[in-house]
């Protein structure tokens, strides 16, 4: 049982979805049971209903009552207080339940955190009723520490070889976040330190940085596997080496992304984006630079990062602040000129806080985040200074300060180079206020629009709830930018790296399809568009029209997301990823620890069926207790099984852990390893689990290899499961995190089907399932060409159950595997699509 489980009280569903969906991405694994009791319904429209109903949070807390020892209760205001208390009286449960008056967001982060720690109660609704500490001294609420603290003079006083002084504490660290130090860690290094002088230095020789300059923190550049000393304030090193330990709550990877990225194992890596840095090139401009067409009725293809589709006219952001002259100023008026930079940054840090406080979600972080940045003293001192030597204006110093610190974080290749444009928005919204202009945001428009763009600020995409934005389209960007983020969590359909798309003239409609990455210029009057909202909710049984039974099973990565695939009607687990209960840890995990932890998975699916994949460490997913860190090209080494050959016990353990929980919640267990490239491995693989005791063992096809040995790999297992996004990857060399590449990284690749046409031929003959719990299946349009093919269940995120449900409703087996010859057939993956698509009329 889980320790504490959350009720999430709001009178907005989407604000508690978009709550929850930011705490998730704040504890590893997602281990933390969050239950929403929001929303009063929907009318007879369909739209949701604004209120609070004690019954459902009663239900809410009975629920948890089943899996945890304590319940949380956190409400957001009014009426939802009084219905948390009358809930009490309705509730059946003798669980013991604390009632927090906590902020809604922040009290949900912090108690996601802390109760995934195992804290009791009394702390969880402790920390969550302490959750505005952080904000509070970054607004200002408590000391701040002594001006010019954390400035150039400190890093002159403390030199690289420099330990600590007398009276600081000192700790040495880990970088164990896969990405690194990039954003959001270096928002809560900033936050963490508020108030306290603390510098930080990659060992063995970096130079000092300053906790307190965001934009020190973020051209720090730390990446996996670094070592980073932290001296000075002893509570701040401490409470700073707690994120560092904590992984800064993303261990189990980035947020989850539908369409043609995975929200599973990411494999390009920090080190491969290291190499291309260090040759010149950033991920962000190494991409095709030849035009798009842009005649009605053509395609534009890019990365799909929010699912979806939308039909509506172009709308572009306002107009680009312009560069500021450079002229020179005389000596006598430059000091006042330059003190009217730090003076501009105050009012820009003001406005962002402000519109911070009138969001939610997910929005309010980045708000934070880019007010951080512009809050940043070096920034401001850099620019004045400028002023002062140069003799420049205000609003070119700060321009030219910008391109240096957007210079460093490009150098610095991976996610940092996708910062340059948090720097931008900070650079405009700053001159903007020097020199009397509007900042360029999201138009202001009372019908639908599809919004495009180079790219957008941070600041901008958090506007975008509020706007009439129907669809998105970026020619820059990637699936971990703020834009695909927010996207997903707003359900707004998303492609981004598409070539030419800023060519395209205002008032065009266009069809953005989030899910397959495209971008249709005046697409045909009769082109179909269905939200989210009409479609029939998932009754729990796949079924194709002619009464075949199709498996609808959902992808997970703890025990929070098992208890919201079941509440979506998950007819089982397709793919329980197990890092989540390694990747926060310096050491292996004991065996009765990961027995508690994969309970808390297995509990909601009692008596169904769960497919565990063991750990697939490695690559992007690095343990210090089982995996190098010099490895040149880690997607390509040891990962997955591979690491067993060299720490058998890790494998051993865990398989061991696996039967115990399963016996203990009698779930229908079937376990699978990843990254299996040779019928030995898959001998040696299943050996090992029947010598654990668990009856059912398998693997993934994610190499051209398994799917080529498909036959005979199945003569020694009972299924396979393919991992489409890793298949895709290796059969096509393609990067799937690489924008440009996008159009080669698609599961409709005729490449790509042929192998997968393989393995369910190879099913079909030995008469043993083949799954899917690759972004493939959950896609509605492939989902059918995959049942064609052979394959015989479908396993993807919870939210993909009901649109997937639909169009296997409309069709039989027969038109299956009709649209699966057809696309067969075809030479390119865009044929293919128009090849299906034609074949089910």
């Amino acid at each position: 049982m889980s320790a504490v489980g959350i009720v999430a009280v709001s009178h907005s569903l989407r604000l508690a979805e978009a709550a929850q969906e930011l705490a998730a991405q704040m504890v590893p694994g997602g281990t933390v049971p969050i239950v929403l009791a929001a929303g009063a319904g929907e009318d007879a429209g369909g739209a949701p209903i604004l209120g609070t109903d004690a019954t459902r949070v009663a239900a809410a807390i009975d629920e948890l009552a089943a899996v945890c020892d304590g319940v949380l209760v956190l409400m957001d205001l009014g009426s939802a207080v009084m219905s948390a208390e009358f809930a009490l009286e309705l509730r059946a449960s003798e669980v013991p339940v604390r009632l927090a008056s906590a902020p809604f967001v922040e009290g949900l982060l912090a108690a996601s955190v802390t109760a995934a720690q195992g804290a009791s109660l009394d702390e969880v609704a402790a920390e969550a009723n302490g959750a505005l500490i952080a904000k509070s001294a970054q607004l200002g609420d408590e000391p701040q520490a002594p001006a010019g603290s954390g400035g150039p003079e400190l890093e002159e006083s403390a030199p690289a070889s420099a330990v600590s002084r007398p009276g600081e504490g000192v700790r040495t660290v880990l970088v164990r976040n896969p990405a690194g130090v990039h954003a959001r860690p270096a928002a809560l290094i900033a936050q963490a330190a508020a108030g306290a002088e603390l510098r930080l230095r990659r060992l063995p020789d970096g130079d000092p940085v300053p906790a307190s300059s965001m934009m020190r923190l973020l051209a720090f550049g730390a990446r996996p596997g670094d070592e980073v000393q932290l001296a000075g304030d002893p509570a701040a090193v401490e409470r700073v080496a707690a994120l560092f330990e904590d992984g800064f709550g993303e261990m189990d990877g980035p947020p989850s992304t539908s369409g043609s990225v995975s929200e599973d194992a990411r494999s390009a890596t920090e080190t491969r984006r290291g190499a291309l840095a260090s040759d010149g090139v950033s991920t962000r401009s190494a991409r095709s630079t030849t035009p798009a067409s842009l005649s009605p009725g053509s395609t534009l293809r890019g990365l799909g990062v929010s699912p979806g589709r939308a039909i509506a006219p172009v709308a572009q952001l306002g107009a680009a602040i312009p560069e500021p002259p450079a002229g020179r100023l005389p000596a006598a008026g430059r000091e006042a000129e330059a003190e009217r930079i730090p003076s501009a940054a105050v009012e820009v840090v003001a406005a962002l806080r402000a519109a911070a406080a009138g969001s939610d979600g997910e929005a309010v972080q980045i708000l934070e985040a880019t007010a951080l940045l512009a809050a940043d003293p070096e920034f401001a001192a850099g620019a004045a200074a400028r002023v002062r030597a140069e003799g420049v204006s205000a609003a070119r110093a700060v321009w030219d300060e910008a391109a240096d610190q957007e210079q460093v974080l490009r150098g610095l290749g991976g996610r940092l180079a996708e910062r340059a444009v948090d720097v931008r928005s900070v650079r405009d919204r700053i001159v903007a206020r020097l020199t009397g202009q509007e900042v360029p945001g999201i138009p202001e428009r009372a019908d639908p629009f599809v919004l495009v763009a180079r790219d957008l600020a941070p600041a901008e995409t958090a506007t975008l709830g509020r706007s009439r934005c129907a669809g998105l389209v970026t020619e820059e960007g990637g699936p971990t930018s703020h834009t695909a983020i927010l996207a997903r969590a707003l359900g707004i359909p998303a492609v981004v790296g598409v070539a030419g798309a800023v060519g395209i003239a205002a008032g065009t409609t266009v069809l953005v399809d989030g899910e397959a990455g495209i971008v249709r210029l005046d697409p045909p009057a009769g082109e179909a568009v269905v939200s989210a909202d009409q479609v029939p909710a998932f009754d729990g049984t796949g079924l194709l029209a002619d009464g075949t039974a199709i498996p609808l099973l959902a992808n997970v990565g703890g025990a929070a997301d098992a208890v919201a695939a079941a509440a979506a009607g998950a007819q089982g687990v397709g793919l329980f990823r197990t890092e989540f209960c390694f990747l926060d840890r310096a050491e292996e995990p004991t065996v009765a620890e990961q027995v508690a932890a994969y309970r808390g998975v297995l509990a909601p699916f009692a008596g169904r069926k769960v497919v565990v994949r063991t750990l697939d460490a490695g690559s992007d997913k690095p343990l210090p207790f089982a995996t190098a860190t010099d490895e040149e090209n880690p997607a390509l080494g040891v990962r997955g099984l591979r690491v067993a050959r060299e720490h058998p016990a890790l494998l051993a353990h865990q398989l061991a852990a696996i039967a115990a929980a399963g016996a203990a919640e009698g779930a229908q267990l079937e376990v699978m390893a990843p990254m299996v490239a040779t019928v030995d491995e898959a001998r040696d693989f299943a050996a090992a689990c029947r010598a654990a005791g668990i009856v059912r063992a398998g693997i993934m096809i994610e190499t051209p290899a398994a799917a080529l040995l498909a036959s005979e790999l199945l003569a020694v297992v009972d299924f396979v499961s393919l991992g489409t996004n890793d298949l895709t990857q290796y059969t096509l060399a393609a990067d799937r995190l690489s924008a440009p590449l996008g159009a080669l990284n698609d599961p409709w690749q005729p490449a790509v089907l042929r192998l997968i046409a393989a393995v369910g031929e190879a099913g079909r003959a030995a008469d043993k399932p083949v799954g899917v719990c690759g972004e493939a299946g959950g896609d509605p349009a492939l989902a059918p060409i995959l049942v064609g093919l052979g394959v015989t269940s479908l396993s993807m995120t919870a939210r993909s159950l009901a649109r997937v449900s639909a169009r296997l409703r409309a069709l039989t087996a027969d038109d299956c595997r009709r649209a699966a010859a057809a696309a067969l057939g075809a030479p390119t993956a865009t044929e293919a699509r128009a090849a299906a698509a034609a074949a089910l009329g």
